[in-house]
C-alpha cells in the first residue's frame, strides 16, 4: 500500500479576474519509505501540494489518500486527527513552543495522543540523543542556534513514528553546514525507521539527497526522477 496517492489533484485560487493553477491536475503515487525531493521554482506548486498531502488545504477536486486513507473530504476534527497519528512536519521557521524546553516540545505530540509521561520522557530522550542533542534537553529554543531548534523540530516529527515526514523548505533559514547535517539526519532517519519523507525546497543541496526527485512547474509534475 502507498504511503500517499493524489488523484487528478487542483487547486485553483482567484485573484482578481485571473485563476490561477496552483495545482493543475496532479497524479502521483509515492511508497512507503520512499525519500522524495519535490522541486521547482517559486510559484510552482510545490508547497501547495505539500499542503493537500498533509490536510493543511482542501483541494478543489481530485482526491488525495494517507496511510490508505482518503482524507480530501474529512472535517477540520478528522483531519486534526488524522495528522497527529500518520504525519509529522518540519516547517523552515522550525515552529517550537518558546516556553517549552527541547525535551517538552519533543513530547508535545505524544502528551496529545495520550502517551504516559514515562514512554514520553524515554522516546523523547532517546530521538533527541539521535539527533545529536543530548545534554541540550533542558534548553529553550531561544537558548538553540537555529540548526539545533531545527533538530528538535524534526526530533518531534518523528517521535511518534508517524506514516511520512512532510518538509517544507526545511534549509531555508541554516547554513551549509547544518544544512548538510540535517539532509544527513533525515537520510538516516528514513532508513532506520522506515519513514517517508517528503520534502519541499529549491536548494540544489537538498536535492543531492533525494532518491527520487520530482520536479514541478506551474503546478503540475514535469519531471519524475528515480535515482
Amino acid at each position: 500500500m502507498s504511503t500517499v496517492c493524489c488523484i487528478d489533484l487542483c487547486r485553483f485560487f482567484v485573484q482578481g479576474e485571473q485563476t490561477v493553477r496552483a495545482l493543475d491536475h496532479v497524479n502521483l503515487e509515492i511508497d512507503k519509505r520512499e525519500f522524495v525531493c519535490l522541486s521547482g521554482p517559486s510559484g510552482s506548486g510545490k508547497t501547495t501540494l505539500l499542503n493537500a498531502i498533509g490536510g493543511l488545504d482542501k483541494p478543489t477536486s481530485g482526491e488525495v489518500w494517507v496511510a490508505g486513507q482518503r482524507i480530501d473530504g474529512l472535517d477540520k476534527a478528522d483531519l486534526a486527527n488524522m495528522r497527529l497519528h500518520h504525519i509529522g512536519f518540519v516547517f523552515q521557521a522550525y515552529n517550537l513552543i518558546p516556553v517549552l524546553t527541547a525535551r517538552e516540545n519533543v513530547e508535545f505530540v505524544m502528551q496529545v495522543q495520550g502517551v504516559t509521561a514515562s514512554e514520553r520522557r524515554d522516546r523523547s530522550m532517546a530521538l533527541l540523543k539521535e539527533v545529536g542533542l543530548e545534554d541540550m534537553e533542558e534548553r529553550r529554543p531561544a537558548q538553540l542556534s537555529g540548526g539545533q531548534q531545527q533538530r528538535v523540530a524534526v526530533a518531534r516529527a518523528i517521535v511518534s513514528n508517524p506514516a511520512m515526514v512532510l518538509a517544507d523548505e526545511p534549509t531555508a533559514n541554516l547554513d551549509s553546514v547544518s544544512a548538510e547535517h540535517l539532509m544527513g539526519l533525515f537520510v538516516n532517519l528514513n532508513e532506520k525507521h522506515q519513514t517517508t519523507f517528503i520534502i519541499s525546497t529549491h536548494d540544489q543541496r537538498v536535492m543531492s539527497y533525494a532518491r527520487r526527485l520530482i520536479g514541478m512547474v506551474d503546478g503540475r509534475i514535469v519531471t519524475d526522477e528515480i535515482r
